[in-house]
């Protein structure tokens, strides 16, 4: 299928490396030109190179910070109209509640909430007025299955998913070909994933998972790609889990 955004935009944050950068890989495939953000530069680098090896789209990098004002704006300013933004933050620590002071609290809300809500704010307008914007937001399976050790995590995912469950609904947007969604990763076979959990707790967790595997990135990126198609203007305001059947609820 060609998704028909060849020639787009698209603005893919936290994207050197695990679920942000598959993104990014998967737009480019279907002819968008990405402009990647990340901290770190030499990631970030290596990232934008094995894309351009891999297409042949135009490819950007910016080192920043998201989660500050400096940092949307050098972003911004590296691709100052995307038509597609992914907005993208890793997740805070796991822990105990009893430890979270209130800096702690406000880290994962500046990364995981407001950064994603600032930058919406910086490209709707124009999105509107060109008839054409996708924005995907990637927050987690633990907003809609929480736990505790996620709590910082789910705590401020959950701040952005009732952002934008009433945000994309205005007909300003849905009637002008712009929509917003949010994709919930479970468990995909990333850096972090692998960071978190040791052998045999890969393994207890693979047994919780109907499809009997962790994720690949690939996957993801490639579900991120047709939520920006050009086919997916009526898909919006959506939680979309993929999570292998992990969740067990009906909805």
């Amino acid at each position: 299928m060609d998704f028909g955004i060849r020639g787009r935009k698209a603005l893919v944050c936290a994207s050197s490396r695990g679920l942000g950068k598959n993104c990014a890989m998967a737009l480019a495939r279907e002819g968008v030109d990405v402009t990647l953000v990340a901290r770190t530069k030499k990631p970030l680098e290596m990232a934008a190179q094995e894309i351009r090896d891999s297409t042949e789209v135009a490819v950007s990098c910016v080192a920043a910070d998201i989660t500050t004002d400096a940092g949307r704006k050098a972003a911004l300013e590296a691709c100052p109209e995307p038509d597609i933004l992914v907005n993208n933050a890793g997740g805070p620590p796991p822990g105990n509640f009893h430890d979270w002071d209130r800096s702690a609290w406000i880290a994962a809300i500046d990364a995981n909430m407001l950064s994603a809500v600032l930058m919406i704010k910086s490209v709707v307008d124009a999105m509107i007025e060109r008839r054409f914007g996708r924005i995907v937001n990637i927050t987690s399976a633990a907003v809609k299955a929480p736990n505790s050790v996620l709590g910082l995590s789910s705590g401020a995912r959950s701040g952005l998913t009732g952002f934008v469950a009433g945000l994309a609904r205005e007909r300003e947007l849905a009637a002008n070909n712009v929509t917003i969604n949010n994709m919930l990763p479970g468990a995909f076979d990333t850096d972090r994933l692998r960071h978190l959990l040791d052998d045999n707790a890969r393994r207890a967790r693979i047994e919780q998972i109907p499809a009997a595997r962790f994720g690949g990135p690939d996957e993801f990126g490639q579900l991120c790609a047709y939520l920006c198609s050009a086919q997916a203007g009526y898909v919006t305001g959506q939680n979309i889990l993929i999570d292998g059947g992990a969740y067990p609820g009906t909805f």
